[in-house]
């Protein structure tokens, strides 16, 4: 009886790990909005990590989140480390391609509670005067991973941050977009110089009567 009942656990277990092992060995997440501002101002807000903190899904979940930024301020070898509670964890993000204002590449690097690499990508095309954005994050399974995803969907999992950080970046964009027009309405018109008033040509005399005789005094008496 204890034979059979341990057979059939092996089988289970058995089972389990192929189950496991076949499982997809890469994953993707991927999420998009349009957002009513042009590309260029989305653009800026994603390729400078220091304005992450209004949108990012993650920056509100621990306030006493240590942060820490690296290289350029923005652009291709900019980087930014964050250290936080069990929510957070920590990690590190480094953009390695900046074309603007079409498309952004960022090294994910998870250090804590678990280790991986990723790779995220923003894409921003235009739709008239506002811009389709796309988060999309690449990664590899592990086995640890793989037998995590039979119980919890990473797609749902992170894509629930994605959708949240898409919506609070088109809020900051197109907050952005009303405060420039409306500090535009409120400016005074800018007057053109007026231009300096030209002096009349000055013609010398002998240009008057090009076609006047040349006199000669009279020589004086003997």
């Amino acid at each position: 009886m204890l034979k059979t009942a341990a057979l059939v656990v092996l089988a289970i277990i058995a089972v389990l790990l192929v189950v496991i092992v076949t499982r997809p060995a890469t994953y993707r997440v991927q999420r998009s909005t349009v957002v009513a501002a042009p590309p260029a101002l989305v653009f800026g807000l994603v390729n400078d990590f220091h304005q992450w903190a209004p949108w990012s899904p993650w920056g509100k979940l621990d306030p006493s989140m240590k942060q820490t930024y690296d290289g350029p301020t923005a652009g291709v070898g900019a980087s930014y480390f964050w250290s936080g509670n069990d929510k957070v964890g920590e990690g590190r993000m480094t953009i390695t391609e900046s074309a603007p204002p079409e498309r952004i590449v960022i090294k994910l690097e998870f250090i804590k509670p678990w280790e991986g690499t990723n790779v995220t990508t923003f894409t921003f095309a235009p739709q008239g005067e506002a811009t389709q954005v796309s988060w999309v994050m690449d990664g590899n399974h592990t086995f640890m991973s793989k037998a995590f995803s039979l119980f919890m969907n990473m797609d749902s999992m992170i894509g629930k941050d994605f959708e949240r950080g898409l919506a609070q970046l088109k809020s900051t964009a197109e907050t952005a977009v009303r405060e420039r027009a409306a500090a535009a309405a409120a400016a005074p018109p800018s007057i053109p110089p007026v231009a300096p008033a030209l002096a009349p040509p000055v013609v010398p005399p002998t240009a008057l009567k090009p076609d006047a005789p040349v006199t000669t005094p009279p020589a004086p008496a003997p």
